[in-house]
């Protein structure tokens, strides 16, 4: 009898150890604090955003860190020029809009104030921005300043860049109603998509 009964208690000794072990490892694996839980998080974090769109633009130019940024499709190019750590103080933010809509391999080019002018004196503030025009960027005054674009041109420039999304290059252009090949050519060094 007694050796049944010996048998009896470690079945009873081993059935409550199990419970317990079993005890904590739900409460372990439950826990907020264990490796378990959040190692499934980040999974679907990472998920979510392999999942959105995404544009690559070169940020370039009086910003703080220049450079390639990856910013979430219908980003802005002020969201770029966060990204890139803000404007510098030699910005010409005039130059720039920063509303416009960001597209893939767009540069993103944030031109400096003009330090002289001709006669070599200081510039007045507010002057042209040193560099290329960005046709994703510019405002209808800054179009309208381009050799060969008035005003009515320059709001076509916009209006096609509205209903298109940002130029991809400047032989974009070329969709724009009353812009030729001969104006293309004469704006190739003065502009940037």
């Amino acid at each position: 009898m007694t050796a049944l009964s010996i048998s009896r208690r470690q079945a009873i000794v081993v059935a409550l150890g199990l419970a317990v072990v079993l005890l904590l490892g739900a409460r372990w694996v439950g826990h907020p604090g264990a490796t378990a839980a959040p190692a499934a998080q980040p999974t679907r974090v990472r998920a979510g955003l392999a999942s959105r769109p995404k544009v690559v633009v070169d940020v370039t130019g009086a910003v703080r860190r220049p450079g390639l940024y990856s910013l979430p499709d219908g980003a802005r190019v002020a969201d770029a020029l966060e990204q890139a750590g803000g404007p510098t103080r030699t910005a010409y933010l005039e130059a720039v809009n920063l509303a416009a809509p960001l597209a893939d391999g767009q540069q993103v080019l944030v031109p400096r104030k003009v330090a002289t002018v001709a006669g070599g004196g200081p510039a007045a503030a507010g002057t042209a921005p040193t560099g290329p025009v960005s046709l994703s960027a510019a405002t209808l005054e800054q179009l309208d300043t381009l050799p060969g674009i008035g005003p009515v041109t320059a709001q076509k420039i916009l209006d096609y860049q509205a209903a298109n999304g940002a130029f991809r290059s400047v032989d974009e252009l070329d969709a724009v109603p009353g812009i030729g090949p001969a104006t293309i050519e004469e704006l190739r060094d003065l502009v940037v998509p």
